[in-house]
């Protein structure tokens, strides 16, 4: 069942929702090669608790993180481990989530640690882009396919696969809600965009096959081919009509000194 938010929910959930941009850009200050996905986590669960909340992932269904790092063919879910460096070259998804005064924040965002190939860094920017031309499909009226359409015609395009068993997803005092936010689609299909909904819009895009594998701890999820994998998600919300952010990548572009890769 969907649930349309109303202006106090939705300011609630944007303030949750900046505060995961915070986090996140705090999490890039810290990106470099020879840093553990470990640590990583640590920084960002201080940085939650120190700003009021409690961070949504930690314990959800089990996790044992506070925040997902899915490091090159690791699609989403990884573990964070004291025992995966960060290596030049390498890239890390981070997702993280935030619970403020009832109200849930969710965001992730792919990371280059140093230089990395061409092929990668046209991966992130692709995924990136994806993300963006999903957000401009959100229009009261229309259907969530139109969401999915969007950002699977972006990059199959331009030679790259969608992930089809993980969505985005209804988000507000809960993680997740519906309705599901496939990055694939037919336009004119799925429920309909209306004023109050509020979704997260996350594609999964990978270099080689859209197929996937499930790793032995039960959550990470990798490609089956061992090619890497893009994860960049932002939360928003129909207001007026259209596509209002509640979460943002400014912070983290600001710590980057860049938006592309």
């Amino acid at each position: 069942m969907i649930t349309l938010k109303t202006a106090e929910e939705i300011e609630k959930l944007y303030a949750a929702n900046q505060l995961v941009g915070k986090t996140l850009a705090e999490v890039a200050k810290h990106i470099e090669p020879g840093v553990t996905t470990k640590q990583l986590d640590r920084i960002a669960h201080e940085f939650i608790l120190d700003h009021g909340a409690t961070p949504a992932f930690l314990g959800y269904e089990g996790f044992p993180g506070s925040l997902c790092t899915s490091v090159n063919e690791h699609i989403v879910h990884g573990i964070p481990s004291d025992k995966v460096f960060l290596k030049e070259g390498d890239i890390v998804s981070v997702d993280c989530g935030t619970k403020l005064d009832g109200f849930t924040g969710d965001s992730a965002f792919t990371f280059p640690v140093g230089e990395v190939k061409e092929d990668v860094r046209n991966l992130l920017n692709t995924t990136h882009e994806s993300l963006y031309e999903g957000i401009a499909a959100v229009q009261a009226g229309r259907r969530i396919g139109d969401v999915g359409h969007a950002i699977q015609t972006y990059c199959e395009k331009r030679g790259f696969s969608v992930v089809r068993e993980f969505v985005g997803h209804g988000i507000g005092r809960e993680m997740h809600e519906d309705p599901q936010v496939p990055n694939y689609g037919r336009r004119g299909t799925g429920a309909m965009i209306q004023e109050g909904l509020c979704i997260c819009i996350e594609p999964m895009i990978n270099l080689g096959s859209k197929n996937i594998s499930m790793g032995n701890d039960g959550w990470t999820v990798r490609t089956k081919d061992g090619r890497p994998s893009a994860h960049f998600e932002l939360c928003v919300a129909v207001v007026e009509g259209r596509a209002k952010l509640m979460s943002t990548f400014e912070f983290v572009y600001d710590v980057l000194g860049k938006k592309q890769f």
